[in-house]
């Protein structure tokens, strides 16, 4: 993890966004931790990062696994066979 001051942030943001797509760079205020900044290297890994901060998903999530525990699920290779079931019913 890199550190780096806000003045230093402030006057070359471009650099610091570089970086922080290999390693989040923490931005300090007079010395202190202020804040961190993360860059993503790819659409993937914003898309990632959006799912993995976004409480809708995050409640599906939940609710999901609470409802596997409590048996309600179905084995994934079921998902992939009805699914192929369903493309052959579409064509």
């Amino acid at each position: 993890m890199k550190t780096a001051a806000l003045s230093d942030v402030k006057n070359d943001l471009s650099k610091y966004l570089r970086a922080a797509e290999q390693e989040e760079v923490v931005i300090t205020r007079h010395g202190k931790p202020a804040g961190v900044l993360k860059g993503f290297a790819s659409e993937d890994e914003w898309f990632e990062y959006r799912l993995l901060n976004d409480p809708r998903f995050l409640k599906r999530i939940k609710k999901a696994r609470k409802e596997i525990r409590a048996g309600k699920g179905i084995p994934i290779e079921m998902v992939k066979e009805r699914a192929e079931q369903e493309a052959q019913a579409d064509q």
